[in-house]
């Protein structure tokens, strides 16, 4: 098991001390946050931070969820064409065991 680090990390004007696995990936992610909050800031200059970061959790929420559908999606189209190219080995007389 890997010693987890200290990070610090500023998100939207407020800095945060982190232990963190990964430095480089805790920071992108402190920016991608950071990122999605002051967008929504600046869209809605009037709403409180709290309304501030809840539509920043939706909207990161919403990549989230968009991206694993994508990721369904590509595996389901991957498995068929697996299924498809085995089907044509088979009807080729050619053994899809690739066992060595």
């Amino acid at each position: 098991m890997s010693e987890k680090k200290k990070l610090k990390i500023n998100i939207f004007g407020k800095d945060y001390s982190l232990l963190v696995d990964n430095e480089d990936v805790a920071s992108e992610l402190a920016e991608y946050v950071n990122e999605m909050m002051t967008d929504t800031k600046n869209e809605l200059p009037e709403q409180s931070n709290e309304t501030i970061a809840v539509l920043a959790a939706l909207n990161i929420a919403y990549d989230l969820f968009f991206e694993r559908n994508k990721y369904r999606e590509f595996t389901i189209q991957a498995t068929d064409k697996v299924k498809k190219v085995k089907l044509l080995l088979s009807e080729q007389g050619i053994s899809s065991n690739t066992s060595t």
